[in-house]
């Protein structure tokens, strides 16, 4: 009998599993990894403690206290205890929900600006890598400009001309660290859709007189970005470090913020006095971090096929 033969009137389908696909068998290898699943538990509750920072942090119990993160000026630099887990800062808030509520503002930042990056990256890097030409090394010739940059003090010139009278706000954090990182995206991505654009699916969608944006769109970049994806990732965890560095310098976010960055800044001079300052909100920027990275490093070895 056939493998696949008649069956009271129905053929009889060959047990082939399911189709392979690049992304499945990402997935099959990234479920056997241990670090995949702590990097992605530790990314789910900070990011759980972004959005719904509740979750964590339990109401005020007073009325005095119409901020909900117990502040009372008599309790101010206390230790950790079992009333205030993480102790209290300057102003006799709990530690705990300052930490708690310093996620989100850190990792919008994170967010927005690796949302800029990648943007920017795929856009230049795709017009760059499909185009050829003068095209190619205007953009080229740009990126290897701000590659010549420092990070900081262009992201220390950025602010400057976005700042207005009314002061820093949260997205000029996020575009000057974002409009910065744009270049390392255009050589990555610029250079896989060099190696997918010749490849014989997309030489066909040209023969049928597909457009030059459905190509690069629905033919390139579903299957060039996978290693952006990875950067992206890994590009979390630093400018998750690098809001951090330009809050702790004084020339971040409004001092009126509650993140991580000017946690640590406000407890540069009061360690030695009240370590907790600076211990619980560096524990969280560093785990943080870490996890976005781990993350990144985990999708890099199940996408590069010189790792399976």
């Amino acid at each position: 009998m056939s493998d696949t033969g008649m069956v009271d009137g129905r053929y009889e389908a060959e047990a082939v599993g399911d189709p392979r696909t690049f992304w499945n068998d990402a997935w099959k290898i990234l479920r056997k990894k241990k670090l995949f699943w702590i990097s992605g538990v530790l990314i789910f509750v900070f990011v759980t403690m972004a959005i719904f920072p509740a979750v964590y942090v339990w109401p005020s119990p007073s009325p005095d206290d119409p901020s909900g993160l117990y502040c009372f000026l008599s309790d101010n630099r206390m230790p950790p205890s079992a009333e205030h887990w993480y102790g209290t800062d300057v102003q006799g808030c709990d530690y705990f929900a300052q930490v708690t509520h310093g996620a989100r503002v850190s990792l919008t930042v994170a967010l927005f600006a690796t949302m800029i990056t990648v943007g920017l990256g795929i856009l230049l890097g795709g017009l760059a890598g499909y185009y050829g030409g003068w095209i190619d090394a205007v953009i080229s010739r740009t990126a290897d400009g701000f590659f010549a940059l420092p990070y900081l003090v262009g992201a220390i010139i950025v602010l400057s001309a976005l700042t207005t009278q009314a002061g820093r706000q949260t997205w000029h954090v996020a575009v000057a660290i974002g409009s910065l990182g744009w270049p390392a995206v255009v050589r990555l991505y610029r250079s896989t859709v060099l190696q997918v654009k010749g490849l014989e699916y997309v030489q066909a969608a040209r023969a049928l007189g597909a457009s030059d944006f459905r190509i690069l769109t629905r033919h390139i970049l579903p299957n060039a970005v996978a290693p952006t994806l990875v950067y992206a990732t890994i590009s979390m965890g630093s400018v998750i470090s690098v809001e951090a560095t330009l809050s702790f310098l004084g020339i971040g976010l409004p001092i009126d913020s509650i993140s991580w960055g000017i946690m640590i800044n406000e407890a540069g001079n009061k360690v030695q006095q009240s370590p907790h300052l600076l211990m619980f909100p560096g524990l969280y920027l560093v785990l943080a971090s870490l996890a976005f990275v781990l993350m990144g490093e985990q999708l890099r070895e199940a996408f590069d096929p010189r790792f399976r």
